[in-house]
């Protein structure tokens, strides 16, 4: 018996630059920036001060009740893109058996923000400053549990933890729990918000870049640490067919590998990223030449960029130079755990709406990076078929295919 087919029917993004789905899209073919001076913490002590913030999603969150209200920003996030999706997907005034209904939720630093600042208190007033209450909404799983009681979902919930790869793992997980049959709707994404901890991590790596993300460039500098959500509703076709549902794109395949090299650096020859893209279009069946658009990891550090341009060579060979792909974290910065999450959303919009997302400040080549970065303006152009790269810390390599469902 064959599986059955999974399909994106709702999508919800809170992202730097942009709240919603819309405005997310809309900022990415503008082109916009949203790297600004950080406002959540203060970074006097560190050797870089810019970084990507969700400035505002208020507007989310006049139906929370008083107990998510005390939830981390986290989860906030992950609850406001959850709603979106749900919404967006036409199954509020629908009647699906909760215990039908799972959450899959990617996440690189979970509620790291709650633990900084308790740290803090009890740095500057000892036991008396702790809020022991607060600290229950510290665990990573709450950022699922969180989106399932706010939806009254009963079915399987997962957090995946593996870091920036993390969106892409929880897409995959979702769509496997779909084919199984063990459930028929699924909320899957990533979230996260600004840390610190992640903050001056980068910072002692030499990782982040002083003023702007520039993938792929001669003069690249590094990646920015950012925060925000994406969460798509997955269903199986059927069952969208069914409601007669709008359908975004399909959901083909989710290759993932670990390079098992080092616990920050890629694989000088991209051995975990080659394996995750054999991986994804062997179980997609899909051909070479059927890639329209590549949706790259493409952090803007030498290493990654250079790695991940040489990666894809190895796997489509001459073919590489004739495929566009681009890197929106030029734009919205590193959004750890939601990062592929909302990648995700870009190629399921770059299908709907055939035009791909640019490569802003892209302005040196480098001669190790040769491929079409579809620099700095958005390209119209068809795409049926999007890749989207998420490497991660430790070498978890993931590679998500998306599809026009009604391409054959």
């Amino acid at each position: 018996m064959s599986q059955p087919r999974v399909v994106v029917t709702g999508i919800g993004a809170l992202s730097p630059i942009g709240v919603g789905k819309d405005a997310f899209w809309e900022g990415l073919l503008r082109g916009e920036n949203g790297i600004r001076e950080i406002q959540v913490m203060d970074t006097s002590k560190h050797r870089t001060h810019r970084g990507g913030e969700v400035r505002s999603f208020g507007i989310l969150e006049d139906r929370w009740t008083a107990e998510e209200h005390r939830l981390g920003r986290a989860s906030k996030l992950a609850i406001a893109a959850s709603r979106e999706a749900w919404n967006d997907s036409g199954l509020a005034g629908v009647k699906v058996p909760p215990r039908r209904i799972g959450v899959a939720c990617g996440t690189t630093s979970g509620e790291s923000q709650i633990f900084e600042e308790e740290v803090a208190e009890f740095l500057d007033r000892g036991h008396e400053g702790l809020n022991i209450n607060r600290l229950e909404y510290f665990p990573v799983d709450v950022i699922g549990s969180s989106i399932a009681r706010h939806l009254g979902v009963q079915g399987p919930v997962n957090t995946l933890t593996t870091a920036c790869a993390a969106g892409n793992y929880a897409i995959g997980c979702a769509a496997d729990l779909l084919r199984s049959g063990a459930v028929d709707v699924m909320i899957a994404g990533g979230a996260d918000m600004f840390s610190q901890t992640a903050f001056t991590g980068f910072n002692s790596l030499l990782a982040v870049a002083p003023e702007c993300c520039q993938p792929f460039d001669k003069l690249r500098r590094g990646m920015l640490v950012s925060e925000g959500a994406a969460m798509l509703t997955l269903e199986t076709l059927p069952h969208a067919e069914r409601r007669g549902s709008h359908i975004y794109a399909e959901v083909l395949a989710c290759g993932i590998s670990n390079d098992a090299h080092h616990m920050t650096a890629p694989h000088p020859e991209g051995l975990g990223a080659v394996t995750a893209m054999h991986n994804a279009l062997r179980e997609s069946g899909l051909k070479l030449e059927e890639i329209d658009y590549i949706s790259a990891h493409g952090t803007g550090t030498p290493a990654n960029d250079k790695v991940e341009t040489l990666a894809i060579k190895k796997v489509f060979g001459a073919r590489a130079y004739e495929i566009p792909m681009s890197s929106i974290k030029s734009m919205i910065g590193h959004t750890m755990g939601a990062a592929s999450a909302l990648e995700a959303v870009a190629c399921a919009m770059a299908i709907q709406h055939r035009v791909i997302p640019p490569t802003i400040n892209y302005r040196n080549p480098d001669p190790l990076c040769d491929l079409d970065y579809v620099p700095n303006e958005a390209r119209n152009h068809p795409v049926t078929v999007a890749l989207s790269n998420a490497f991660a810390f430790g070498g978890n390599c993931s590679t998500l295919i998306l599809a026009n469902h009604a391409r054959h």
